[in-house]
């Protein structure tokens, strides 16, 4: 895969996947909107977008045709674990928004500034320690 192939693929998952959190955010805030509605919406959003995202980059990105629970299992673990690094980035810069502006614009405006840096951060870390056993290097 080139280089140019593996940012436009990388992009195009990671708006998927923050459109999914967002959306299920926006399902779970229909509900309320006190501080525990809040929290529930960002962990909700958080795993479904995580889901969506591993799928998507298991296939796509890192080239994985491994199945199988165990594979999935082991694979899905590492890659959750890699994430609590970028969720606490994303967490992070969405609740900041939220606290300074409190409208639901600057909270998912937040969330995306917060997810695109987390997505940097994340490609590198599951190529490093998550997907090791793939030729993952694009192609120049």
């Amino acid at each position: 895969m080139t280089l140019r192939t593996l940012v436009f693929r990388y992009t195009v998952f990671a708006v998927i996947a923050t459109l999914a959190n967002l959306a299920t955010q926006r399902l779970v805030l229909s509900g309320g909107e006190t501080a525990l509605w809040f929290m529930a919406a960002v962990a909700a959003g958080t795993l479904v977008g995580l889901v969506v995202k591993y799928v998507l980059d298991k296939r796509w990105i890192f080239a994985d045709h491994s199945t199988g629970v165990k594979a999935h299992g082991k694979k899905f673990t590492l890659y959750t674990a890699m994430g609590l690094i970028t969720t606490a980035i994303f967490w992070g810069t969405e609740t900041a928004f939220w606290m300074i502006w409190q409208t639901d614009a600057m909270r998912e405006l937040g969330a995306v500034l917060g997810l695109a840096v987390g997505y940097v951060v994340k490609y590198n870390l599951d190529r490093r320690f998550v997907f090791t056993d793939h030729a993952l290097e694009p192609a120049t």
